[in-house]
């Protein structure tokens, strides 16, 4: 039998631990199940703080079989895989995570209930050929998937590997595809998906989304966080106060009032979008009790009040002044002393938003972040430390929950940085930016060791969008409303897709997506990810490629329907246009995307905010920088760089910029200084464009 850890004993019985103690990795203390339990938890083999924590539910085995799937999830649980079943399998793990171990016994289950369907009862009924006929009906499955099936696949290997090193073999046969081989069992090829495959979210959202969030970090917040402490200061004075019949008589004098002169009472919204009393917020407004409040609407001369209120409820204001601006204007009349929970909500949510997006970071990575990741920086340069958890593995090359350190630390922008400040004010010392329990808002933060879940920021992103939405409403600021995405959900994972998108085809574009991209790009590129290649550098590898592929099929579309071309840069841009068709579509993968950017003759990149396309070649680019980094500078392109090559296009962006320039140098309200340059600037564009006219070159006749 495979070695069992010191601390269980060799067979397990009704309180045997389901989990060794000497493999609890999981932060804090956390109950460990018993193996009559009919649920296992797996939460203490989980030190990912934002991680799912898995279960293993035995009540949805067939009886038959159940005690065997038991003992063998139990050994698999607390020992490594065999030596001798990894032989000529380098890629598999001696052991699994948490979610691995959940997956594996729920690709079990599927098996046992198909089993149960064929009328085999125990392990000791599967033969040769009911393994290879599950196989087959694993493949027919319809969207079956090779990945999918050679999981199923590999962990009934594991079901006969931990059955026969139980203490009581159940009689699983070794499956015929370990020594067979798996190929002839899978289904057919297809091409596969991942990380480069997640849809970036569309300009139209991205725009007014980071507008928002940043609005939030840097306007808003700090009056949020003065509300968090009046509201603190209210609800204190309204528990504290003692009970005496003269706070009695200022209760009543404070609601008589009201109703006398026909004033709203401040409520807030119950179930079912009714109105009750701001019970809280009345009591600290009065100076009584808050359960005075209650005793009083329960005596009969009050009970008119509730009627009263549902048709006159009234707001919480708190007197505090309002200093965050949108154009100077506040933005905000007044903060409701029932509204600062989701204020700090949306604090919590913009700040999310800003540090994936403007780092690059996956969710986890943001996720597990902690108070202290962004010291003041001894250089002008701040730095976050955070770990990684994606592909992370022990010394033995199994599953490591923690993750590790990341070897190279991200580069904080300003408002990442002040995301960070705002997120430490947050949460409980020495703990998690995104602890859970802080970010509920319901008491003094203690570290909770996990973060908010994925789906828990899923929901408060969506949440973020529609009070976002609001606000630009009622502001009347109906261009800054968000609109839905047309991929779906606007999730987790988007946001390093979508800087990876933008910096790499929006150089210099929308003022809402360009914060500091020319930084970025230059440590991205040169930086920590020369590096740390795991980083973003590799989604804004594939980006690049995908953009450059698009720009050669066009300008290949293009010249071939008789579109000029002039620039000095023009046969080589024609030249590398040719052999757009080999990869038009074809850039799905790291190493695609390499082998396109690697080819120093089809460096071409369209840049029609400089009205020209930058055909890159490094010894002739006058945006050529000191950092070893063979990649153009699109924010700085010159007209009279030597890489320059314009289309009829770019020409007539030249002729309408010019029209534009002109017609504002010709209005009355600009200034003559001022129109003498526009006008200048104007004449410049349209030299420009009649240069193109007459140096153009067609490989085409003109089509119409």
């Amino acid at each position: 039998m495979t070695s069992l850890p010191a601390d269980l004993p060799t067979a397990p019985s009704w309180d045997t631990p389901v989990i060794a103690p000497s493999l609890v990795v999981a932060p804090g203390p956390v109950p460990v199940s018993i193996y009559a339990d009919e649920v296992w938890s797996l939460a203490p083999l989980v030190a990912n703080p934002s991680a799912y924590r898995p279960s293993l539910y035995w009540a949805r085995f067939p009886d038959a079989v159940r005690p065997q799937m038991r003992l063998a999830a139990w050994t698999m649980i607390n020992t490594p895989l065999p030596a001798s079943v990894l032989v000529g399998h380098p890629a598999w793990h001696s052991r699994l995570g948490p979610h691995g171990l959940r997956d594996t016994v729920l690709r079990w289950q599927y098996f046992t209930t198909w089993l149960h369907q064929q009328e085999l009862g125990g392990l000791h009924e599967v033969t040769d050929e009911a393994l290879a006929a599950y196989a087959g009906h694993l493949a027919r499955r319809p969207g079956a998937g090779r990945s999918s099936v050679t999981k199923d696949l590999v962990a009934l290997t594991r079901l006969w590997a931990f059955d026969t090193a139980s203490g009581v073999p159940g009689g699983m046969p070794i499956p015929p595809w370990h020594q067979q081989g798996i190929d002839d069992y899978l289904p057919a090829a297809a091409a596969g998906r991942g990380e480069n495959a997640t849809e970036p979210i569309s300009a139209a959202t991205m725009g007014p989304l980071l507008v928002w969030a940043l609005r939030v970090v840097d306007d808003f917040a700090d009056d949020i966080f003065a509300a968090r402490a009046e509201s603190r200061r209210l609800a204190e004075a309204a528990e504290s106060t003692p009970g005496t019949p003269e706070t009695r008589a200022r209760l009543k004098r404070y609601l008589q009032d009201l109703i006398d002169r026909g004033l709203p009472v401040p409520s807030r919204h119950n179930a079912g979008h009714r109105h009750a009393l701001a019970n809280i917020y009345i009591a600290a407004q009065a100076g009584c009790p808050a359960t005075q409040v209650n005793s009083l609407l329960a005596t009969a001369p009050w009970q008119h009040l509730l009627p009263y209120v549902r048709d006159n409820p009234g707001p919480c204001p708190l007197a505090l002044p309002v200093t965050g601006r949108i154009d100077g204007e506040p933005w905000t009349e007044f903060i409701d002393f029932t509204e600062t929970r989701q204020l700090l909500r949306h604090v919590g949510t913009a700040c999310f938003i800003v540090l994936a997006y403007l780092t690059g970071m996956r969710p986890a990575e943001v996720l597990g972040l902690e108070t202290g990741c962004c010291p003041d920086p001894v250089s002008s340069r701040h730095l976050i430390y955070g770990r990684v958890f994606k592909n992370a593995s022990d010394e033995d090359g199994n599953h490591h929950s923690a993750g590790h350190p990341r070897e190279v630390p991200w580069v904080a922008i300003p408002p990442v940085v002040r995301a960070i400040r705002l997120l430490e004010r947050i949460a409980p010392d020495n703990g998690l930016l995104f602890d859970a329990a802080a970010h509920s808002f319901h008491t003094v933060p203690t570290a909770s060791y996990t973060s908010i879940s994925n789906e828990g920021m899923r929901s408060r992103i969506e949440g973020f969008v529609a009070w976002a939405s609001e606000l630009a409403r009622r502001l009347e600021r109906e261009h800054e409303v968000i609109p839905d995405d047309p991929h779906g959900a606007v999730g987790l994972a988007r946001f390093r897709r979508t800087l990876a998108w933008h910096i790499a085809r929006r150089p210099g574009g929308l003022v809402a997506l360009a914060i500091q991209y020319g930084h970025m790009r230059t440590t991205m590129s040169g930086g920590y990810a020369a590096r740390g290649r795991g980083g973003i550098h590799e989604l804004l590898d594939v980006e690049t490629a995908r953009s450059t592929a698009e720009t050669l099929t066009t300008l290949h579309q293009d010249l071939t329907r008789g579109v000029g071309i002039s620039g000095p840069a023009a046969r080589r841009a024609i030249h590398a246009a040719s052999q757009a068709p080999t990869f038009a579509g074809s850039i799905r993968t790291l190493r695609q995307a390499r082998d396109l950017l690697g080819n120093p003759a089809l460096t071409v990149h369209d840049n029609p905010g400089a009205l020209l396309m930058c055909v890159y070649d490094r010894e002739r680019a006058l945006c050529h920088r000191l950092e070893p980094v063979d990649a153009p500078r699109l924010d700085r392109c010159r007209p009279t760089c030597a890489n320059v090559a314009r289309t009829d296009h770019h020409a007539d962006l030249l002729l309408q910029h010019a029209r534009d320039l002109e017609q504002q140098a010709a209005s009355e309200a600009v200034p003559g200084p001022l129109a003498d340059r526009l006008a200048r600037r104007a004449g410049q564009l349209r030299a420009l464009s009649d240069r193109h006219a007459h140096e153009c070159i067609r490989t085409q006749e003109p089509t119409s």
